[in-house]
């Protein structure tokens, strides 16, 4: 058995206003981001809002912590 490895696109979509937003949920890329860096694990994150998986939180702090400089700059225009 060949195990097939392909890149998956982070669980973030912008709503009307360009909140990027969880898999869908109300949760905003801002929130877990700053849970994150407030020190909370993964697990603490989806304990806190539990509309989005733990896996979610995962690939959203993989993807914030790939791509460091562009969030903090949308984080900043967002303040």
């Amino acid at each position: 058995m060949t195990m097939v490895v392909a890149a998956e696109t982070p669980p973030l979509s912008a709503d009307a206003s360009g909140a990027f937003r969880v898999g869908g949920s109300r949760v905003t890329l801002d929130s877990v981001v700053s849970a994150f860096r407030d020190g909370s694990t993964a697990e603490e994150i989806v304990e806190q809002y539990p509309a989005i998986s733990l896996g979610q939180v995962y690939a959203v702090i993989a993807y914030y912590l790939a791509h460091t400089a562009e969030v903090d700059d949308y984080l900043r225009t967002r303040d």
